[in-house]
């Protein structure tokens, strides 16, 4: 496959910790949509689930044929602390975090260029409508 995708990721806990989903859009370089999902994690924190909300991206674009692979994955998170800890410009204090951040990069595939970037949350409203269709289903 020819092109970049765009993935825009949420999580959220609702008591944080508490109940807690995911949400992930992916869309094509013409801003399509062309996958998404959204469910229960469990009960962990917004943290957490904002980083399993990322590493299940990583999943699926892993989970993809090797011919269906883009050049570039541009993700979009709301979360200021995920995308600086992720891109290793900010201390990661808990360990479980930097779990986390590990596992994603183990994940990122190799031939492909990551980046992450914060946007407002206003404009990651598809991601977290499916954070919160998972939690209502709760």
């Amino acid at each position: 496959m020819s092109g970049d995708l765009s993935i825009f990721t949420d999580g959220g806990a609702r008591g944080n910790p508490g109940p807690a989903a995911i949400g992930v859009v992916v869309k094509n370089r013409q801003g399509k949509t062309i996958h998404q999902f959204g469910r229960t994690i469990g009960e962990t924190t917004n943290n957490v689930a904002e980083y399993q909300a990322v590493i299940s991206a990583l999943k699926w674009l892993c989970s993809r044929p090797q011919a269906d692979q883009p050049e570039a994955v541009n993700f979009y998170i709301d979360s200021t602390l995920i995308v600086h800890q992720i891109k290793g410009e900010w201390k990661i204090k808990l360990p479980h975090l930097r779990q986390l951040v590990e596992r994603a990069h183990q994940l990122e595939p190799k031939l492909i260029a990551i980046t992450y970037t914060v946007i407002p949350r206003e404009k990651n409203a598809d991601a977290d409508a499916l954070v919160n269709q998972a939690l209502d289903k709760c």
